[in-house]
């Protein structure tokens, strides 16, 4: 393993990261409500240890292979939050100890939302906007931007690209070439975010908050610059606007590009994750809409846009709390906690299992049934009229295998150190693993008083969850690090 390789193009990515801690800076200067000194301490932290681990090793350029690219991904996830907690660190505002300012790091990046700050009202606009940038690149994963462009990653840029993206068909590109589509990647996330912005501007929000929620909304992290959510604002117009870019960010990226070059409506209605996702969403709404308004007057006062945006917000693992799903009808919250576990499609910035894999277990499940009736026929499964390889099947089982691993490892860590009961803890490691940050039951304010193992066994979740579990818990493997 070429190990000079790894550190050079992790060095390169944190001075890439370096960067974006000038623009937090630059919103400091435009407002003058102080912050903007932390971020320029950051910038230069962060610029200093990238060049100690690129210059000695500039000249260490070999072409990276699949193991490599795996740690780089998972080296630089860890570095880049380690980093992103320099300005939790020196700001004197929220006054985090070092625990708790990895966990809003790590929590911002991996678009899972969680926080333990209050009185966000209060802040100054450069920390606000720093939350929404950090969730903003951790979205579309910085990795995919460094592929984008910087070229010196050479055909590596395949193996950081596969390791990268979510779903189980890694390899499928839009273009010929790896850079060529993370660039389309990207600019298809910066469109959708330009639009969110300007509809949310449109709509009655100030040009401050319509820019940041553009952010949590394309990203699906789902942090908000005001303490109630989207709530402050209690409008109609803004929820369904909202909603309706949540839906698009948890469609897979790629059929966007398609909808782009094709015709627009049949694109999208073709792809059978997208039937099931927009089907899973729908049943979700009129389940709980019902539910809602068959309950009796002490429910009648939640308003339908609000109904709508928080199963969406839910379902998607975006995080968003427009109503306090904890006094709805005590179905509810298990059922849409349930929901995340699905989350978004493939290639989408979502987070949970996501629709294909649970499609694809659907299908499975479906085609065992078919043999006890007819033990001798063949039945293969097939996704958009394509017969699928056996191989991609067993990568699910695989998958699905390690995250119930992971689950119920947290889970046990979780009551052990804690003593809790066990569903606070199944809400914690499921809000932390399928990157949805919406605290229930004994955490529905925030993660303030969980200790600090519950707080760094939630980071690990977090990474987990952002990174599709394989992508580090093929680091544990001996067979992975010998040669």
């Amino acid at each position: 393993m070429h190990f000079r390789s790894i550190i050079r193009i992790v060095g390169m990515l944190m001075t890439l990261l370096s960067v974006f801690m000038l623009i937090p800076a630059i919103v400091a200067l435009i407002y003058r409500d102080g912050g903007g000194a932390i971020f320029v301490r950051s910038f230069f932290a962060s610029l200093i240890l990238g060049c100690l681990l690129w210059l000695p090793n500039r000249q260490y350029r070999n072409e990276l292979n699949t193991r490599e690219g795996f740690l780089i991904v998972v080296l630089f996830w860890m570095v880049l939050g380690t980093i992103g907690a320099f300005p939790f660190i020196f700001d004197s505002h929220i006054k985090l100890d070092l625990t708790t300012a990895f966990f809003e790091s790590f929590s911002g990046l991996t678009t899972t939302g969680a926080t333990t700050i209050v009185g966000v009202d209060n802040l100054p606009k450069a920390l606000l906007f720093y939350r929404q940038l950090l969730q903003w690149l951790g979205g579309m994963g910085i990795i995919v931007l460094a592929v984008a462009i910087l070229p010196l990653l050479g055909v590596g840029g395949m193996q950081l690209y596969r390791a990268e993206i979510p779903g189980p068909q890694k390899d499928t590109k839009m273009q010929p070439r790896i850079a060529q589509t993370a660039k389309m990647l990207w600019f298809i996330y910066i469109l959708l975010t330009v639009l969110c912005s300007l509809c949310l501007w449109l709509a009655g929000m100030n040009a401050f908050d319509a820019v940041s929620h553009s952010f949590s909304t394309i990203s699906m992290g789902g942090i908000s610059t005001h303490d109630n959510s989207l709530a402050y604002f209690d409008s109609p117009k803004i929820n369904y606007i909202v909603t309706f870019f949540m839906i698009l960010s948890g469609c897979n990226f790629g059929l966007h590009f398609i909808a782009f070059r094709g015709p627009l409506i049949k694109t999208y209605w073709r792809d059978q994750e997208f039937r099931v996702f927009i089907g899973i969403l729908f049943f979700l709404i009129i389940i709980c809409s019902l539910t809602i308004y068959l309950s009796g007057e002490k429910y009648q006062h939640i308003r339908f846009d609000k109904i709508v945006l928080q199963v969406v917000s839910t379902a998607t693992t975006t995080g968003f709390m427009v109503t306090d799903i904890n006094f709805w009808p005590p179905v509810l919250p298990v059922i849409l906690l349930c929901a995340s576990f699905i989350g978004g499609c493939a290639g989408s910035t979502g987070g949970g299992l996501k629709v294909v894999r649970m499609l694809l277990l659907f299908l499975q499940g479906n085609r065992e049934l078919k043999r006890l009736i007819h033990p001798n026929a063949i039945y293969s499964l097939k996704l958009n009229n394509k017969v699928l390889p056996e191989r991609i099947i067993e990568s699910v089982w695989g998958f699905f295998s390690a995250y119930a691993f992971v689950f119920f490892a947290s889970f046990f860590i979780i009551m052990a150190v804690n003593n809790i009961e066990s569903m606070e803890a199944f809400y914690i490691v499921a809000s932390s693993l399928n990157n949805l940050g919406i605290g229930l039951g004994g955490v529905n304010d925030s993660f303030t008083e969980l200790s600090h193992v519950t707080k760094w066994v939630m980071v690990i979740d977090m990474l987990f969850g952002r990174l599709e579990i394989f992508t580090l818990l093929v680091l544990f493997m001996p067979a992975f690090w010998r040669s």
